[in-house]
C-alpha cells in the first residue's frame, strides 16, 4: 500500500506549518500568504521535484504548478489540482489532498518511465478559503481571467493589503502579473479535482470513494442591523431598537426558508456585537450569510426570499439591515464525459459506481467556466467532518484514490477518439 502511505506522510509533512496563535494550541491554520502558507507552498513545490516533474514554478498569485510533460511539449494538459490554504482551525485533507495524490501518479509514471500523450499540470492552489480576505477562489479565478481587480486593496484584519501581502511574499502584485495566469482552454483537455467529500454521504454509505455530478451554486454576503444603543435597564421593552435580536431573528428566519427547499441550506457563520457590553442594548450586530442550492434558480429563490423577509424583520424592529454580497458561485454541473471517465476509473478498482452533488465550493466551480470538469469525492472519517481538526481520511482509501487516478489516466490513454 505504498500510495496510500505516502499521501499520508506528505499530508503530515504540509501539517506541521500552521501561523503561531494556533500552532501554540496544536490547531492547523495556513491563511494566503502567511509565514505558514508560503512553506507549504514551498514543500508542495519540494514534493513534485522530488516527484519527478519537469517544471515546478510559483506563479503571480502563489500557485504551485508542477508540469509533467507528455510525449510531446506541445500536447495538451491534463489540468488537476486543489487549494493547500486551510480554514482556521482546519483539517488536513481538505483541499491538499487534490494536490498530493496526482503527485503521486506523475511519481508512479516518472519511476515506470511512461510519457503519456498528454501532460499532466498539477496546481496547488494558493487561496480557495476566503479567509484572510474576501476573495474566495482568488487562485483559481486568476487561471480563468477573473481576477477582480478591487481585490488588490483589500486590506486584512492587521490593515495589510492583498497587493503589499504579495509584494512582502516576493510577488509582482500586479495586475500585469496576474492576468498573464489566463490559461487557454484549446491547450487542456480539461480539469479534474480530488477532494474530500466533507459530508457525511459516503462515511454512512461504507463508500470510499463517489462521482460528482454536480457543485451547488451559492451566494455569501456580510450582513449588519443597525438600531439605537440604550441602557439595559432603563429603556422598556416595548421602546427598544435591538440590533442583535433583529439579527438572530434573521438567522432564524434563514434557517426556516432553507428548510423549506429540497437541498437548500443557510448558515449565520459569523455573529457579532461590536463593541457590546453586558448593560447595554446592542446598537449594531453584523453576521454573515451563506446559501446555497442545487440550482442557480433555487439558489436565487432562496436569497430572494431570505432578504424580503430580513428587511421585513427590520422594519418591524425599527432597525437598519445592510447585506453586502461578496461572493457568487454558479452552479457548476459535471461534464458528462469527464464524469463517465471518473466512473469507470472507480469500476476499474473495483469498487461500485456511487454519485452525488456537492453543497460544498471547489476550485472547480471556477475552472467549470473555461473547461469540461468533473470531481471525485473520497470517503471522510468522523461520519464526514471537515474544516475541522476531526477531518480524517485513511490509507487504504487514499490508496484506492491514486490508483482511480492512474486508472483515469489509463482511460484516456486507451481512448484517445474521444479527447
Amino acid at each position: 500500500m505504498h500510495f496510500g502511505d505516502t499521501i499520508m506522510q506528505w499530508s503530515e509533512q504540509l501539517a506541521q506549518f500552521s501561523e503561531p496563535h494556533w500552532a501554540e494550541k496544536g490547531q492547523l491554520t495556513v491563511t494566503y500568504l502567511t509565514e505558514a502558507h508560503i512553506a507549504t507552498g514551498r514543500t508542495l513545490g519540494a514534493l513534485m521535484r522530488e516527484a519527478g516533474f519537469d517544471e515546478v514554478s510559483t506563479d503571480a498569485v502563489g500557485n504551485i504548478v508542477g508540469v509533467y510533460h507528455g510525449q510531446s511539449h506541445s500536447a495538451p494538459h491534463l489540468l488537476t489540482g486543489s487549494h493547500y490554504d486551510t480554514v482556521r482551525n482546519g483539517g488536513k485533507y481538505d483541499g491538499r489532498l487534490g494536490i498530493l495524490v496526482p503527485i503521486a501518479a506523475v511519481r508512479d509514471l516518472v519511476q515506470r518511465k511512461q510519457r503519456l500523450p498528454f501532460g499532466i499540470e498539477v496546481i496547488g492552489f494558493a487561496e480557495e478559503e476566503g479567509q484572510r480576505y474576501r476573495a474566495t477562489f482568488l487562485a483559481a479565478s486568476a487561471l480563468t481571467g477573473a481576477f477582480d481587480p478591487a481585490w488588490l486593496a483589500q486590506v486584512d484584519s492587521d490593515g495589510v493589503t492583498m497587493q503589499q501581502a504579495m509584494q512582502h511574499a516576493g510577488l509582482p502584485g500586479t495586475l500585469e502579473a496576474i492576468a498573464a495566469l489566463k490559461r487557454d482552454p484549446t491547450k487542456y483537455l480539461g480539469f479534474v479535482e480530488v477532494h474530500i467529500e466533507q459530508g457525511p454521504v459516503l462515511c454512512e454509505g461504507a463508500l470510499p470513494l463517489g462521482v460528482v455530478t454536480s457543485i451547488n451554486a451559492g451566494i455569501r454576503a456580510t450582513c449588519k442591523t443597525i438600531g439605537m444603543a440604550a441602557h439595559a435597564g432603563t429603556t422598556p421593552m416595548l421602546m427598544r431598537q435591538d440590533a442583535m435580536l433583529a439579527a438572530a431573528e434573521i438567522s432564524l428566519m434563514s434557517e426556516q426558508r432553507a428548510l423549506a427547499d429540497a437541498d437548500s441550506v443557510a448558515t449565520v457563520g459569523q455573529f457579532q456585537v461590536p463593541g457590546g457590553s453586558i448593560n447595554v442594548i446592542p446598537g449594531e450586530c453584523s453576521f454573515t450569510l451563506d446559501m446555497r442550492a442545487p440550482t442557480d434558480q433555487q439558489r436565487d429563490a432562496l436569497v430572494s426570499d431570505i432578504l424580503k423577509q430580513a428587511q421585513l424583520i427590520a422594519e418591524r424592529r425599527q432597525v437598519k439591515f445592510e447585506y453586502t454580497e461578496v461572493m457568487r458561485a454558479a452552479a457548476a454541473p459535471s461534464d458528462l464525459a469527464w464524469q463517465q471517465r471518473w466512473e469507470r476509473a472507480v469500476a476499474a478498482v473495483g469498487l461500485p459506481v456511487f454519485k452525488l452533488n456537492s453543497g460544498a465550493g471547489h476550485d472547480a466551480m471556477k475552472l467549470h467556466t473555461s473547461m469540461p470538469q468533473a470531481m471525485l469525492f473520497v470517503r471522510g472519517g468522523n461520519r464526514g467532518i471537515s474544516h475541522n481538526p476531526l477531518e480524517i481520511i485513511t490509507a487504504e482509501d487514499a490508496e484506492l484514490t491514486v490508483q482511480a487516478f492512474i486508472a483515469l489516466l489509463d482511460d484516456l490513454v486507451a481512448r484517445p477518439s474521444e479527447l
